[in-house]
């Protein structure tokens, strides 16, 4: 769905609606109230986006109901994300800002690789299989077909980015260090991200049967067990 064309006001569902006849040269500079209303109105669209989207799917959501869940105008979510697929992206984003979590604290680099490797794993296991981050996955790909790009918003993530830059990075000073030998850390370091997140999804079904504790240690300890075996330093005599 196209983004109507700007009429120069915001709907009126809240007091700081311009008024439509005044011209844009006469407006009055922003206030900080009105932007604090702003945002305001922006996480609440957020909100209500994950909601609608969560409970209807992607195809069966409308931006009728997520304005109405949201307590704003239609014309306010349009002017906030411009259309369906730019707010679900958003909605995507916003999921994966929610967590607390810094990629770049992601491995503490004890000299252990097995023990730091298995720390990053769980962390990875966690956060693709926690409930949100699953059910809208799911979405996605429900919706693959369709509309591809919202798969290619998971693949270009900037914190999954982040998060394998983090890794290369380890795993390049484990070769500085010669306690592993990994002559492609990029490569490495998405094979390792790979394998902890697929295995974990499969098992939980894509986040429809949530793992237990011992599941989510055991698919780390494998997958950290696995590289490290794959990338140990070949000694010659």
């Amino acid at each position: 769905m196209a983004a109507p064309a700007a009429s120069g006001s915001e709907p009126a569902d809240g007091p700081d609606s311009a008024s439509a006849s005044e011209p844009a040269s006469a407006a009055a500079p922003r206030q900080p109230g009105r932007d604090r209303r702003s945002a305001a109105k922006h996480a609440a669209i957020l909100d209500a986006a994950t909601a609608v989207f969560l409970r209807e799917g992607y195809a069966r959501a409308s931006v009728d109901a997520i304005a109405q869940e949201a307590g704003v105008g239609k014309q306010t979510v349009y002017g906030h994300f411009g259309d369906k697929q730019q707010l679900f992206l958003a909605v995507v984003e916003h999921v994966h800002a929610a967590s607390p979590f810094d990629p770049a604290d992601l491995i503490a680099d004890t000299g252990d690789p097995l023990a730091d490797l298995t720390a990053a794993a769980t962390w990875i296991v966690r956060g693709v299989s926690s409930p949100r981050v699953a059910a809208l996955h799911r979405l996605t790909i429900a919706e693959l077909t369709h509309h591809p790009e919202l798969q290619r918003s998971w693949r270009d993530d900037e914190r999954g980015q982040k998060l394998l830059t983090t890794i290369a990075a380890y795993l390049a000073a484990c070769d500085r260090r010669n306690t592993l030998s990994v002559p492609d850390p990029e490569t490495v370091a998405r094979q390792f991200v790979w394998l902890a997140s697929v295995e974990a999804q499969v098992r939980s079904l894509r986040g429809v049967e949530p793992l237990g504790t011992q599941e989510v240690e055991a698919i780390a300890a494998d997958t950290a067990g696995l590289i490290v075996r794959a990338q140990r330093p070949q000694h010659t005599d």
